[in-house]
């Protein structure tokens, strides 16, 4: 099979999607042909450097191929790193285009915005000379994994909010309680249930000496940069959003709290379980969520928003709605993926449901013996396992942690058949390697709440 000129080999394709480009297995095949250096560097407001050295073919006969390969490597550095500037050594012509591509009204104006909104100084773009190239610099985030004393472990989730009380690394109670976050413009309907959920396990306990909370979004600090949670929250109240989770320590006695991202926090919760680092836990639901701790069980400190980082390469693939860009994870690895591959599969889903209503029609059409519903959850396996085979050119994977509301029931079990399957006969240094793991909804819980308690260091 080619792409632009570069044959990336016979590999198992999805068998709903036939026009699937691999981006890991192409950027493979790329890499082997190529010879002029070039370095990478993504840089982050508090000074955080991650680089990395590759190299393009730039032989004249390539450009196309040669752009495709930078572009897609940086964009899917920023949504896996995060960055307000991206600095290319070895380049220039290329890094040209690419900053057009990242300015206002660009291809990739959407990402810029992003980052902006995240690191408040604006995405640059810009080459340099060999001796201007920036060092590596940052160290993995030591969080988690502190199980003394008596802890607060706040789950905020889109839904409903969770929290725990919990003591020595064992929770002594929990509580679940519905709440409407996406749909309330006052921030402080958020900062008098978060402080309620606080409270709650507060009394449960002699004394809070830490409260570690999991919730989803980017966060600098302890502050949401953004996060869905805030998404009537007019900008105007964006300093009280920022401060929410430190306010809401002031309210029951200031004691350290740490904030994380939930899929780091289901990450730290597999690596607790498991007794070991190299951990991603990956949740297929309404969208993509990855977490990731590395072999000394230390959370990276990245984005991790792998929902928005290309796994296609495909150009007519399906464009995310809200980045506009074609071929990125939310439309592989989630339920968006399962509603994609229903015609090709030849079922027809009625407009009327939600996104969430389909899958569970799907997932009712698959319990029932469709073998059409079936192979829409064996195509998303094989995506799985082309993702893994990317995912670990910048992760160093050892246990993937499957999660989220497609992998239940038997779709779960056909998920992993074919990731195993594809994994062994692609990938057979990955199939030797990664070890795939399902945990039951109840472990996830009670694992996910002594996890977000062990955040902070007391």
């Amino acid at each position: 099979m080619k792409y632009l000129g570069i044959d990336y080999h016979t590999l198992r394709l999805p068998e709903l999607d036939a026009d699937f480009i691999p981006m890991g297995a192409w950027m493979r095949a790329y890499e082997a042909a190529a010879k002029r250096p070039v370095r990478i560097a993504i840089e982050a407001a508090d000074g955080r450097v991650v680089t990395r050295e590759t190299a393009l073919i730039a032989d004249g006969a390539h450009e196309q191929a040669d752009y495709r390969y930078l572009e897609r490597l940086v964009k899917f550095l920023l949504w896996s790193v995060g960055g307000c500037r991206v600095i290319v050594c070895g380049a220039d012509a290329l890094t040209d285009r690419l900053r057009r591509d990242y300015a206002p009204g660009g291809a990739r104006a959407f990402d810029a915005a992003f980052m902006d909104d995240v690191f408040e100084c604006g995405l640059t773009v810009s080459a340099c000379g060999a001796d201007a190239f920036p060092a590596a610099r940052g160290e993995p985030i030591s969080i988690g994994g502190h199980e003394k004393g008596c802890r607060i472990g706040f789950d905020a989730g889109g839904s409903d909010r969770k929290v725990s009380a919990v003591i020595d690394g064992e929770a002594v109670y929990s509580e679940e309680v519905v709440w409407h976050p996406k749909t309330q413009s006052d921030p402080r309907y958020h900062y008098e249930e978060i402080v309620a959920a606080f409270r709650a396990a507060a009394e449960k306990m002699p004394r809070v000496d830490g409260i570690g909370v999991s919730s989803a979004g980017v966060f600098v600090g302890n502050s949401p940069m953004v996060s869905a949670l805030f998404l009537k929250v007019p900008r105007s109240e964006r300093a009280f959003v920022k401060d929410i989770y430190n306010a809401a320590a002031r309210a029951v006695g200031s004691p350290p709290i740490a904030v994380a991202n939930d899929g780091d926090v289901t990450a730290l919760a597999g690596a607790m379980e498991l007794r070991t680092g190299r951990v991603m836990g990956l949740a297929m639901g309404t969208s993509e969520a990855v977490g990731y701790v590395d072999a000394a069980g230390s959370i990276l400190g990245w984005f991790n928003e792998l929902a928005f980082a290309p796994v296609d390469l495909n150009e007519r693939a399906m464009a995310d709605e809200w980045s506009g860009d074609a071929g990125v994870g939310c439309k592989y690895l989630s339920q968006d993926a399962v509603i994609k591959l229903a015609p090709a599969a030849g079922i027809t889903l009625s407009e009327r449901l939600t996104p969430a209503e389909k899958l569970s029609e799907v997932q009712r059409m698959l319990e029932a013996g469709w073998d059409a519903a079936a192979a829409i959850f064996r195509s998303i396996g094989v995506y799985l396992a082309h993702a893994l085979a990317l995912y670990d050119r910048f992760y160093e994977i050892r246990h993937l942690l499957l999660l989220g509301r497609v992998v239940s029931g038997e779709g779960g079990r056909l998920i992993e058949s074919a990731c195993r399957e594809t994994l062994a006969g692609d990938y057979p240094e990955l199939s030797e390697k990664i070890r795939i793991l399902l945990p039951d909804e109840a472990a996830r819980r009670v694992g996910q709440s002594v996890a977000a308690a062990s955040l902070p260091r007391c």
